[in-house]
């Protein structure tokens, strides 16, 4: 399993959400669009901070892997790719979490 990796994931997603197939739930979230996959990605997360909270380790990683694909999926539907995140998550390595978040636009 250590050869699995999220740009992998993200092509399966791209395929399933394309296929048509009824019986696939990332091809019924994309056909019922941007409302309700963000919806999804939004309860996934309430769902892993509050296996968090209370310290679940089990249902943190099941959440977990739920949060990203549902992640996955916005970022596919919004044609984002994930090397786009991952870029910008690189260009932030050479600073301080406080100095980025200082340096961000007043909005």
């Amino acid at each position: 399993m250590a050869d699995f990796s999220l740009a992998e994931l993200e092509s399966i997603i791209h395929q399933r959400a394309h296929s048509g197939d009824p019986d696939s739930w990332t091809a019924k979230l994309f056909a019922k669009g941007m409302d309700k996959a963000a919806q999804k990605l939004g309860e996934e997360a309430v769902e892993t901070v509050i296996a968090a909270i209370r310290a679940d380790k089990k249902a943190l990683v099941s959440e977990s892997a739920d949060l990203v694909y549902h992640w996955l999926v916005v970022l596919g539907m919004a044609g984002v790719p994930l090397d786009d995140v991952l870029k910008e998550l690189e260009a932030r390595t050479g600073r301080s979490g406080i100095a980025e978040k200082a340096s961000r636009p007043k909005g």
